[in-house]
């Protein structure tokens, strides 16, 4: 036994008043308690207990040492009682990673629900579309794309389809044109994210055919939301999830560009590190999400689907 868990043993000791007591509330034998009593005073070179066939008492030492015991072993049970409450209730504070867009649109909307059922809970926030290394970070829950998923250590859920769709300003297609075929894309202004290579390749199915394009043009930005609003200023053509862009579809801010080809679907994840001990907090969390988005709360912002 190492010292730190014999002077919690002494403090019970002096606490119950003899050895017997002591080991009866431990499940041990009264031998092995005066036993480990016995190393530690050896560890110290000094006697700590007076010992009769009856009673114990505190020798001169043995008494300032015991205060120190008592408060180590308070502190103790209350650093325990303090994680099991943790692990019974949802508390303290939620670190949540997510691109910038996706949580302005869509997350940051469902929060007032989800804290007032949960009112011991504090959210802190991170936004950027940059990979996020739960293993290295302190975030516990990130949100991500079907094209960020690249780590098979961590648990996903399925949050919700994501539908993207190619647009452009009015402004952009009088000046530049309207695109007819996705070939047509080469000549044509792309704008570009440069978090996420992959979110660059623009797939569109035409017939049994899926055919790709690789943006480039003079603008690039590090998050969808940046990408938008070049899109809105009339930079170039972007490809945007469904939810940044369909009330600008509807009244007119955006053009909807080759809508007779089908752009690709991929799908958002919540993403968290294990289950093995999984916290309160992030498993009310997780849940609240899976079930905010299959009941269709997100309907009325993303029109999709």
């Amino acid at each position: 036994m190492d010292i730190a868990n014999q002077m919690i043993l002494f403090a019970n000791v002096v606490d119950h008043g003899s050895f017997s007591a002591t080991a009866r509330s431990l499940g041990q034998s009264p031998s092995a308690v005066s036993k480990q009593i016995s190393h530690l005073e050896d560890r110290l070179g000094v006697r700590l207990l007076n010992r009769s066939t009856r009673t114990i008492s505190l020798t001169e030492a043995g008494r300032p040492f015991y205060a120190r015991c008592a408060e180590i072993a308070a502190g103790v049970s209350e650093a325990e009682s303090l994680a099991v409450s943790m692990g019974s209730r949802p508390q303290g504070t939620l670190r949540i990673a997510a691109s910038v867009a996706f949580a302005k649109a869509l997350l940051v909307p469902a929060l007032p629900t989800f804290l007032k059922a949960h009112p011991d809970l504090r959210i802190m926030l991170d936004l950027t579309d940059r990979h996020v290394d739960l293993a290295e970070s302190d975030h516990d829950v990130a949100i991500r794309f079907s094209e960020q998923m690249d780590d098979p250590t961590v648990i996903a859920r399925k949050l919700t389809d994501n539908e993207r769709l190619l647009c452009a300003s009015p402004d952009y297609v009088a000046a530049h044109g309207q695109p007819q075929s996705p070939e047509d894309l080469a000549r044509h202004n792309c704008l570009r994210i440069s978090t996420v290579d992959d979110w660059n390749l623009w797939h569109f199915q035409q017939a049994d055919q899926l055919l790709e394009h690789k943006a480039a043009g003079n603008f690039e930005a590090d998050s969808a939301d940046g990408i938008y609003h070049a899109t809105l200023a009339g930079l170039g053509i972007a490809r945007l999830s469904s939810y940044l862009v369909r009330s600008d579809i509807k009244c007119g801010r955006l053009v909807h560009l080759l809508p007779g080809h089908r752009e690709d679907r991929t799908e958002i994840f919540a993403v968290y590190s294990s289950r093995r001990n999984l916290s309160p907090k992030v498993r009310v969390f997780v849940d609240y999400l899976v079930a905010h988005f299959r009941n269709g709360k997100d309907r009325d912002t993303t029109d999709a689907e």
